[in-house]
C-alpha cells in the first residue's frame, strides 16, 4: 500500500462520505505525500497563502475584502487587500513563478485599498501572465481585482458582476429626552450631513457616485471597452451567471481553475516567443522601456557596414575630376606674358578665381587697365578714362569675373 494511502488511512476525519472517498482516491493515486503536494501545491515562500502548482503561484481571494489585516478579518475569512499585494509582490519576484492566478471566490469589500490592489494587478500583466478564476461570487470589489488581470476565467455557476458603490448607514434612536446635537463649522455644512433629509442624502450620494465613476472608469480600463457600455454590461449594477456573463464581456471565457493552472503551466514550460523591439538610439531604448516594454524583447539595430573602399575610390575620383577642372580652368585663363604666374597656380592648387585676381595684379603692374580686361571678357573694345582706382575691391571682383568670361571665351 502506498504511503499517502496508510496515512490517509490511519486517521479519523470528519467529512462527508463523498469528499472523503475522493481524498483517498487522490491519496491512493498519488503515491506519497511529495507527489500529493505537487498536486494540491506547495506554499510558496514569504507569502500568507499562496501555493506553487508546476510554476503557477495560486493566490486565493476569498470572503470579504478589508484593507488591512487584523484579528477580525482572521476569524471572519476575509481577505486583506495590505496582504494580497504583499503576495503578489512576491510572486511577482520569485523568478520559479512562471504564472500567477487570482483564485477568487468573494462577494466584495470595502472601497478602501481595491483601486491601489487593482492598479498593481493590471501593471503585472506585462511583467508575468496573470489571470483570474471565479468559481463562485465575484462581486463588486471582487470584480473590480477580477477585471484587472489578463483574462478572467469563471465557471459555470459563478455570479459576476455588482459594479457600483454602496453605503450602509445605521441610526440608534437616542433614549427617550435625550437629544443629540452636530455643531460643524461655518465653512462645512456638509461635513455631516443629514441623512434624514432628502437633501443630506443627496450630499453623500455625491461621494458615493464619485467613487462609482472610479469604479467604472478602472473596469473599462481592464475590459478595454468604453466606460459608457460598463452599467449594461454589469446589468446596472446586478449580477450575472457564467456563460451569461461571457457573453456580455464581463469575463472572458468559462473555464475550471485545475484546467486554467495546467494551461498557464503548459505555456509556461514553452519557450515563448518575444516579440522583439529594435531600437537604434539611447532616446529610443529610454522610450521603451518608459513604455513598459520588456527589456529581453529589447535589440539594439545593427551597426551598418560601410564600404571603405568605395567611399574612398568615390572620394578619388571626385577628387581627380576636379583638380583636372580646376587645370583646365587655369589654362583657359592664360595669355601670352602670364606663363610664369599661370604655371605657379597650377603647381600650388590655386583656385581659378584666385589665379584670376593674380593676374589682373600682375596686368596692372605692367599697364594694362581694368576697360582692357573688361573688353577681352566680352568680346569687344571699350576705353576707360585713366586714373581709375584699381584698389577697390568691386572693381577687382569685376576684372577677376571680366578674366574668367574671356577665358571661356576663348
Amino acid at each position: 500500500m502506498h504511503r499517502a494511502f496508510e496515512l490517509a488511512a490511519s486517521r479519523p476525519w470528519l467529512m462527508l462520505p463523498d469528499a472523503l472517498d475522493n481524498l483517498m482516491a487522490i491519496a491512493d493515486r498519488q503515491g506519497d505525500p511529495e507527489a500529493l503536494e505537487a498536486r494540491l501545491g506547495k506554499p510558496l515562500d514569504n507569502t500568507r497563502a499562496v501555493t506553487m502548482r508546476n510554476g503557477i503561484a495560486v493566490i486565493p481571494v476569498t470572503g470579504p475584502i478589508m484593507r488591512y489585516a487584523n484579528l477580525f478579518t482572521r476569524i471572519s475569512g476575509a481577505t486583506s487587500t495590505q496582504e494580497l499585494a504583499t503576495d503578489l509582490q512576491a510572486a511577482l519576484d520569485n523568478p520559479q513563478v512562471k504564472g500567477i492566478v487570482l483564485n477568487i471566490d468573494s462577494p466584495g469589500g470595502e472601497a478602501n485599498g481595491i483601486n491601489e490592489l487593482g492598479d498593481m494587478i493590471f501593471a503585472a500583466r506585462g511583467k508575468k501572465p496573470i489571470k483570474a478564476y471565479g468559481g463562485g461570487l465575484v462581486a463588486s470589489a471582487a470584480y473590480w481585482l477580477g477585471s484587472a488581470a489578463e483574462e478572467l476565467v469563471v465557471d459555470d455557476t459563478a455570479l459576476l458582476g455588482s459594479i457600483g458603490v454602496v453605503v450602509e448607514v445605521v441610526m440608534r434612536a437616542a433614549r427617550d429626552g435625550e437629544k443629540r446635537y452636530t455643531i460643524t463649522s461655518s465653512n462645512a455644512p456638509n461635513k455631516r450631513p443629514d441623512i434624514e433629509t432628502e437633501e443630506g442624502r443627496a450630499e453623500i450620494a455625491k461621494s458615493i457616485n464619485a467613487l462609482s465613476e472610479v469604479f467604472v472608469a478602472k473596469v473599462a480600463r481592464n475590459l478595454g471597452v468604453d466606460a459608457d457600455q460598463v452599467p449594461a454590461m454589469g446589468d446596472n449594477g446586478g449580477l450575472k451567471v457564467g456563460a451569461e456573463a461571457v457573453a456580455s464581456g464581463l469575463a472572458h471565457r468559462l473555464g475550471s481553475l485545475e484546467s486554467l493552472i495546467t494551461e498557464m503551466a503548459n505555456q509556461a514550460a514553452t519557450p515563448r516567443k518575444l516579440s522583439m523591439t529594435i531600437v537604434k538610439t539611447t532616446a529610443e531604448l529610454h522610450a521603451a522601456l518608459a513604455a513598459g516594454t520588456d527589456p529581453q524583447s529589447i535589440q539594439l539595430a545593427a551597426v551598418e557596414q560601410v564600404d571603405t573602399a568605395a567611399i574612398q575610390a568615390t572620394a578619388a575620383e571626385e577628387a581627380t575630376s576636379a583638380e583636372r577642372a580646376r587645370i583646365k580652368g587655369i589654362n583657359e585663363l592664360s595669355a601670352k606674358g602670364f606663363e610664369k604666374e599661370i604655371a605657379a597656380a597650377i603647381d600650388n592648387g590655386t583656385s581659378i578665381e584666385a589665379t584670376a585676381l593674380t593676374l589682373f595684379k600682375a596686368a596692372q603692374d605692367r599697364g594694362i587697365n581694368l576697360a582692357g580686361i573688361k573688353a577681352d571678357g566680352q568680346g569687344a573694345e571699350t576705353t576707360s578714362p585713366e586714373g581709375q582706382d584699381d584698389a577697390d575691391a568691386a572693381e577687382q571682383k569685376t576684372a577677376v569675373s571680366a578674366i574668367v568670361a574671356g577665358a571661356k571665351r576663348r
